[in-house]
């Protein structure tokens, strides 16, 4: 196995940064763009996953160190277990997947930072694995949230959950029952954690992050009394993008559909989607993500403009709305352009990522599940026709602009993991 370097401008002058993060797309492209950031000011930085994980990161000037072990195969069950969390069979099928590959870190990635020279670890919140190494090591760390923040608060339902923000005696008792059902799902990866750090002879707790930065703006998140200090607020962590491919004008309103890189085989999904935007007037533009064939893709009705992936920032600046199922890069997108949303949600997060829309008047939710083309269609007139929507979206978007990005979020880990512990 080859092991790629950084091929940053010239030596590294802060250290040598190991990346630890979810091996999907959703989580190694917005990583990757601040990872980019980083080589910018001065680090190497390598990701460090399976072998099949390469294939995702593209940048040259990132390099990638590989685990020792794991096949292709154990690495596409991994993300089969993703792709649909829903019911209790799948949902702890997904659960021990997670633990397992959590379990693969722990066991495999030490050494592999211990070989590169790391000197800082800059660990995704959803793989808790990275901290835990980072202090077998002796090394500073920083948390990268790619998605809604991970942070336990009596005032603010689970992040897996599409509850609505309740801040009085009864929400409280409501978000404990949440937690406490979450903590009890999650106890393969607690346990896997609990038998390294007794395994490694650590204390509990362990020190905190230097720095946690978030893709969220502070506007789509509840909000919260107990932020920790380290916590920083931000915008989507994106590259420039060229200018989309011409789209026709022919009078209808344009609606980007999407599924994200795991729901994209899902044809009834798509297909209810493209006659919902017919039924309107409106012209549907789909990503699917590679999930369907060309004879899928020419059997959806309305007359859709069907591609496996759309530069998507461009695309979304021509349309009047958005219909997506919830994950964390595509909201982002749709309210940076300023379009509502009507969200979909399937799994993970994606249900809490909805129900703050609505709060903030930015788009409706459905229930992909037994969904109607006339139910989708009357929510999709609805966020176009009523100028409220795209308002609350524009206001996100003002936001967004002044965030700073991966910029800003890569100069917050910088300073971070140079100041004194």
């Amino acid at each position: 196995m080859r092991e790629s370097g950084s091929l940053g401008n010239g030596p590294s002058t802060a250290g040598h940064l190991a990346i630890i993060t979810a091996p999907v797309p959703g989580h190694l492209n917005p990583v990757g763009v601040l990872a980019r950031e980083l080589v910018g000011r001065g680090w190497r930085v390598s990701m460090v996953h399976m072998e099949p994980a390469r294939h995702f990161v593209t940048d040259p000037a990132l390099g990638f160190s590989p685990l020792p072990g794991g096949t292709k195969a154990v690495f596409d069950a991994y993300l089969a277990a993703l792709v649909d969390p829903n019911g209790p069979v799948r949902l702890n099928r997904m659960i021990r997947a997670t633990a397992a590959m959590t379990d693969r870190l722990l066991a495999e990635a030490p050494a592999v930072l211990e070989r590169i020279g790391a000197t800082a670890v800059l660990t995704d919140a959803v793989e808790p694995a990275g901290a835990l190494i980072a202090r077998k090591l002796g090394l500073p760390h920083a948390v990268a949230v790619t998605g809604l923040p991970l942070l336990g608060e009596a005032d603010v339902p689970p992040p897996f959950l599409g509850w609505r923000y309740r801040p009085d005696a009864l929400g409280r008792f409501r978000n404990r029952g949440g937690y406490a059902v979450t903590d009890w799902l999650m106890r393969p990866v607690a346990h896997v954690l609990e038998a390294h750090r007794r395994e490694w002879g650590l204390a509990a707790p362990g020190e905190p992050p230097r720095v946690q930065v978030a893709q969220c703006p502070q506007g789509l998140d509840y909000p919260r009394r107990a932020l920790p200090p380290t916590f920083r607020y931000g915008s989507p962590w994106r590259s420039g993008e060229a200018e989309g491919p011409p789209l026709p004008d022919d009078g209808r309103p344009l609606v980007f559909c999407s599924l994200g890189t795991l729901q994209g085989s899902r044809r009834a999904l798509f297909a209810t989607m493209a006659q919902a935007c017919a039924m309107i007037g409106a012209r549907a533009v789909i990503g699917h993500g590679g999930g369907l064939s060309r004879e899928e893709e020419a059997a959806l009705p309305g007359d859709p403009l069907v591609r496996a992936f759309w530069p998507q920032a461009a695309v979304l600046r021509r349309c009047a709305a958005t219909i997506l199922h919830g994950g964390f890069n595509s909201v982002l997108d749709a309210l940076a352009a300023g379009v509502p949303i009507v969200a979909l949600p399937i799994g993970f997060e994606q249900p809490a990522t909805a129900a703050r829309l609505v709060r903030i008047g930015a788009g409706r939710t459905l229930s992909p599940r037994r969904l109607s083309a006339r139910t989708l269609a009357d929510a999709l007139r609805e966020v176009i026709d009523r100028p409220g929507y795209a308002r609350a979206a524009h206001g996100l978007a003002a936001e967004i602009a002044a965030g700073g990005g991966a910029a800003g979020a890569a100069a917050a880990i910088t300073a971070a993991l140079a100041s004194p512990a």
